[in-house]
């Protein structure tokens, strides 16, 4: 009972991060999969963790103990987030093409994340997630919080880190990276309707008897579906180049936590 007593912080502060890693990361915060196999999962890979970093590191519970909580709580947040800003990229870029097609008034409530989301995004990050899942890129994401101890030790100064603005410069970064992939991501579609408007244009000049609102809106959403087809064979590469863009982020963020430990 006394080593457990003595093991027992340690192993509470890496629960701590790994389970709040699961509840910001793409995948395994959607709903679909139970409560109980998230904190199952977390207890064993935290169990996996401790037995390789636990017994490196002397954690006293003294008054700075819930400190130290906090501190993995805030550390496993920043990472799994970091990892979700990828995953919203395809849904702004689907909110972008909806509203152009017409589609904008027609949110559904996305099964995964249970929240309202636009039309095509919800297709796009369906997809994304069977993607991700055929890449093995949740393994990928396990091993990179595992990892995280090798950069980020348990006894760091993260809150020194915060202090001095670089996560938060981080973030905005990061932000504004996967608001321009969504924008490219996109292009095509937002081009092809805002051509579309121009014919229409034209048409109500030339012809003033065809009512183009009538004809408008159906001709929106047949050249957005058609031009959604045409790109839909090259979306596995553009996730792939998502996905190699999110380890990036995610890699660059533990370089910004070694300057930290």
């Amino acid at each position: 009972m006394e080593l457990i007593m003595q093991v027992f912080p340690a192993f509470l502060l890496v629960f701590c991060r790994i389970t709040a890693f699961f509840v910001a990361a793409p995948f395994f915060s959607t709903r679909t999969i139970p409560r109980t196999v998230k904190v199952g999962l977390a207890f064993f890979v935290s169990l996996i963790v401790f037995l390789t970093v636990g017994f490196d590191t002397k954690v006293t519970a003294d008054a700075t103990y819930i400190l130290a909580i906090f501190r993995e709580i805030l550390a496993g947040l920043l990472i799994g987030y970091v990892a979700y800003l990828f995953f919203t990229v395809v849904q702004t870029a689907g909110a972008l093409m909806d509203m152009q097609m017409g589609f904008g008034i027609a949110n559904i409530v996305d099964p995964l994340t249970g929240v309202s989301a636009p039309m095509l995004g919800n297709l796009k990050y369906m997809l994304m997630i069977l993607v991700f899942l055929s890449l093995n890129g949740h393994h990928y994401l396990l091993a990179a919080i595992m990892d995280s101890y090798k950069w980020l030790p348990l006894d760091n100064n993260l809150f020194q880190l915060y202090y001095e603005g670089n996560v938060t410069e981080f973030l905005a970064r990061t932000f504004a990276d996967t608001f321009l992939l969504s924008l490219q991501i996109s292009a095509p579609i937002v081009v092809a309707m805002f051509l579309t408007d121009i014919g229409l244009a034209v048409l109500a000049r030339t012809a003033p008897q065809y009512n183009v609102f009538v004809i408008g809106v159906p001709l929106k959403i047949l050249v957005g579906l058609a031009m959604l087809v045409l790109l839909l064979p090259g979306f596995g590469v553009l996730f792939q180049m998502l996905f190699d863009n999110m380890f990036r982020a995610l890699e660059k963020l533990f370089v910004i936590f070694k300057s930290s430990s």
